[in-house]
């Protein structure tokens, strides 16, 4: 049985980090599980390459788009293959394969009558790469908050408003389409606000795939980049996938373009899309301009890539948003590898060979060690098929604290100098047990730890590759009896936590050093900023009545990651009610009590269906990153800035 899953096509105006890391792991996990189950598995990733933001960026790195793209998708590849992650399948959007399926599919969309050619003039998001709805000249995106450009061009627009309903059906007839439930959930409310037609080429730029037979249109990056998912695979009877691993911040493209597309052309859907959660950085989202952009080749070089592996796939849960430090890092690895899994597998091949010469006695386990092992078994495929990883790994750990109790219980280093009847055999079954559940283990970490699972597997006396081993077919007593165990070397040394920390630091921060040189000018940002505005008389200035502002109440705004409800007091009768797109960079919990900046006298405008009454000041940095206007004095609310 074949299984296909894709991580994102990652987009190239920086170096991986982290993030990315995070998603290709637990996609790298899911593999190598389906694979221990007897699936024929291909996962694909790749670099998603065109648009503006990549112009832009190679601009800031003083080279062509080609070259800057050549450099950063080396370094995804590059990481890739020292972390030791299974890719079957990388995919540019810059590969003329690539760019043969693209047209195809516009092809069939276009033959099918769900694409027409039309003009258009409104603003323009260029880091979200978004058109901006019922905007003024230059007003904030609704989702980034980032200042629009206004852009007149003719585009060829695809029929997205046909497929509302198709959608909805499709999202009814299938609740597992959209994981987790919040996403779908989401996505729902959003296609049930209604769906406007979707423009797919620009004229306005010319890195990017040429439309069949339009001059100068070149594809927009949702229909280019979406596509890679079958490019990838062309000819080789793979398609549908079965899993499309994503972020939730490209849920919508995901779950809402792309199956649209895909039954405009007559071709079958992705069976599943997944929305993990993102990985935050002690609380706060990573970004290159505040300075805590966090790698994995430096971990990877002091703590080694499967530390970094269970400590995501442990820590956070999957589908939420986590949160990533080292101090918590090195926490984990000491209490649960260091302490846990490898102080069992260690002791325990340790009394065998102390006591029985290297050899697995023939022992008979109680049957109450025999079902945790069986429940633990169960349970951590009930949760690894389910995308549960941290509740798959919680039911294993509690099965190794079963035999770590049960050996303490029989104390063999007792029972080896006892004349009592029976303590022989008490010995053996004890000495059996503990090392059926290191195998058990060893298996069932094999998709998780490849590295570590591999080493236990060959300290236990096996020949074979773990991985080799069905999870599907795992059950008690696979440990030969007689079988000559290995050297018993720790797997998890304890690592000192204060030079561990400091050493990836180092690291990170050459990593960074490393970058900048490789990148040119300066290491790849997003969108150059915007050119300055055309000069304005003081009595222009004097009309835009700028307030201080508190923060009184700030929330989610529903259906989108990216903008907070907020209550602002200044000085009027009522709070003003601001919709603003900073939920990336501030939490709700952070905003309370805050004092800011607002334009008061801007006109009314509704967001998402909440009307905004002005408009919060902020810089714009990198990647639409917002970093609010502030005070280092004390600033009475309502006082007007002059």
């Amino acid at each position: 049985m074949k299984y296909y899953l894709t991580t994102p096509i990652y987009y190239v105006n920086a170096a991986p980090h982290i993030g990315h890391t995070y998603t290709t792991i637990a996609a790298d996990l899911i593999a190598r599980y389906q694979a221990m189950q007897g699936r024929e598995v291909v996962l694909t990733t790749g670099t998603d390459e065109h648009g503006q933001k990549i112009e832009r960026a190679a601009l800031a790195a003083g080279r062509t788009p080609q070259e800057f793209t050549e450099v950063i998708s080396a370094e995804f590849r590059s990481q890739w293959k020292k972390l030791n992650l299974r890719v079957d399948r990388f995919m540019r959007t810059t590969d003329p394969r690539h760019h043969k399926t693209v047209q195809e599919l516009f092809t069939r969309c276009l033959n099918n009558g769900y694409i027409y050619k039309g003009s258009y003039t409104g603003e323009y998001c260029v880091s979200c790469e978004l058109y901006v709805s019922d905007a003024a000249a230059g007003a904030p995106c609704p989702d980034c908050g980032r200042p629009t450009e206004t852009v007149t061009e003719e585009n060829y627009f695809f029929k997205l408003s046909a497929f509302q309903d198709r959608l909805l059906e499709l999202y009814e007839s299938q609740p597992d389409f959209i994981q987790p439930e919040t996403r779908r959930n989401e996505v729902l409310a959003f296609v049930k606000q209604g769906l406007g037609d979707l423009s797919i080429s620009r004229t306005t730029i010319q890195w990017g795939i040429p439309v069949p037979g339009g001059g100068k249109h070149v594809f927009y990056v949702w229909f280019d980049a979406l596509t890679t998912y079958m490019s990838a695979v062309e000819g080789e009877d793979r398609w549908p996938a079965d899993l499309h691993l994503i972020g939730k911040e490209i849920v919508r493209f995901h779950a809402i373009f792309w199956p649209a597309f895909l039954m405009a052309a007559g071709l079958p859907l992705p069976r599943r899309i997944f929305a993990h959660g993102w990985l935050l950085f002690e609380n706060d989202k990573m970004s290159k301009s505040r300075g805590n952009i966090v790698r994995a080749t430096p971990i990877h070089e002091v703590m080694g890539t499967d530390a970094l592996r269970y400590f995501l796939l442990r820590e956070v849960v999957f589908g939420q948003d986590g949160t990533f430090s080292y101090d918590a890092l090195v926490g984990r690895y000491n209490s649960d590898l260091a302490n846990g899994l490898g102080n069992l597998a260690s002791r325990t091949l340790s009394m065998i060979h102390q006591y029985r010469g290297g050899v697995v006695p023939a022992g008979t386990a109680p049957d109450s060690v025999i079902e945790a092992a069986t429940k633990a078994i169960a349970a951590v495929r009930t949760a690894f098929d389910r995308f549960e990883f941290s509740r798959g790994l919680e039911a294993l750990w509690n099965l190794l604290s079963v035999a770590d109790k049960f050996i303490v219980e029989q104390s063999p280093w007792r029972l080896v100098k006892s004349a009592e009847p029976g303590a022989g055999e008490r010995l053996e079954a004890t000495l059996y047990s503990a090392a059926e559940v290191v195998r058990i283990a060893a298996v069932l970490l094999a998709p998780v730890m490849p590295g570590s699972a591999a080493k236990i597997w060959e300290q236990l006396g096996f020949t074979s590759a773990v991985e080799s081993e069905r999870i599907d077919q795992l059950v008690w007593g696979g440990l030969p009896a007689g079988q000559e165990i290995g050297i018993s070397v720790a797997v998890f040394p304890r690592i000192e936590a204060k030079p561990a920390i400091e050493k990836m630091r180092e690291l990170e921060e050459a990593e960074t050093r490393r970058q900048k040189a490789l990148f040119g000018k300066q290491e790849p940002a997003g969108p150059a900023p915007a050119p300055l505005a055309d000069p304005i008389t003081i009595d222009d200035f004097a009309k835009v009545d700028l307030r201080v502002g508190q923060v009184v109440s700030a929330e989610p705004v529903k259906g989108t990651d990216k903008l907070l409800h907020l209550k602002i007091d200044i000085g009027e009768a009522a709070p003003r009610t601001i919709v603003a797109g900073i939920a990336t960079a501030y939490t709700p919990e952070q905003m309370v009590g805050r004092k800011v900046v607002i334009v008061a006298n801007l006109a009314p405008r509704k967001l998402r269906g909440i009307e905004s009454q002005g408009m919060i000041v902020a810089a714009s940095l990198e990647g639409g990153q917002p970093i609010l206007a502030g005070f280092l004095e004390e600033a009475p609310i309502g006082a007007r800035l002059k």
